[in-house]
C-alpha cells in the first residue's frame, strides 16, 4: 500500500456506513463494471442456511458511486478493517482499479481500492430472478441486521446522492410490496 493517500471506490454499505475517517467524498465512476446483488450473504445480512442477497461489483457496464479518500497514516487500519469486512467469506476480490472522479465539475481519473465478486466463489448468486431475489431479501438477517435494512439504506443513500439504480429501486418497491 502507497504511503501516501489513497482511494476506495464504494458503490453500497459503504456509501453509508464506511467504518473509518475519509478526509474527501467525491462522486466517481468505475468503467467494466456495475452493481448487482448477486452475492448470496451468509453472514451480514443472512446465513448458509437461510442466505440473504447483496450488492457486488459484476461484470459489464458501468457503475456510479463514492470515491473515498483516506490518510495514508490510517491505510494499513483501513485495509485491515475492510480485509475483515469485505471478505469475511472470500466472496470478493480485492482490486486496484481505475475510475473517474466526477464531483466538482471536473473529470480526473485515478487508481481506488475496490471490491468485486469473485464469480468462481460458492457464493456469487450471479442474475437471480427478481421474485427470487425479494423472497431472499425478505428472508435474510445475520450479524448486521435484517437484509430488507440493507437494501432500504443502499437505496435511500443513492437517491440522496442522485445516483439513479432503477433495477434497485425496482427490486426494493417489490419487496415492500409496492406495484410496479
Amino acid at each position: 500500500m502507497a504511503k501516501g493517500a489513497f482511494w476506495i471506490f464504494a458503490y453500497g454499505s459503504l456509501i453509508w456506513d464506511p467504518g473509518f475517517a475519509c478526509l474527501e467524498r467525491v462522486p466517481a465512476r468505475l468503467w467494466g463494471y456495475h452493481r448487482s446483488m448477486c452475492i448470496y450473504s451468509h453472514v451480514w445480512r443472512g446465513t448458509p442456511g437461510r442466505p440473504g442477497l447483496v450488492l457486488g461489483l459484476d461484470k459489464g457496464g458501468s457503475c456510479r458511486g463514492i470515491a473515498l479518500r483516506v490518510a495514508g497514516a490510517a491505510a494499513a487500519e483501513v485495509v485491515d478493517y475492510l480485509e475483515a469486512r469485505e471478505r469475511v467469506t472470500a466472496v470478493y476480490l480485492a482490486r486496484t482499479v481505475p475510475i473517474t472522479l466526477e464531483g466538482g465539475g471536473c473529470r480526473k481519473r485515478i487508481e481506488a481500492l475496490t471490491y468485486i465478486a469473485d464469480r468462481a466463489h460458492h457464493q456469487y448468486a450471479g442474475k437471480v430472478p427478481v421474485a427470487e431475489a425479494a423472497r431472499l431479501i425478505r428472508g435474510g438477517r445475520g450479524r448486521g441486521g435484517g437484509n430488507v435494512d440493507y437494501l432500504e439504506t443502499t437505496v435511500r443513500h443513492l437517491a440522496e446522492l442522485g445516483i439513479a439504480d432503477a433495477p434497485l429501486a425496482a427490486l426494493a418497491r417489490l419487496v415492500r410490496g409496492e406495484a410496479g
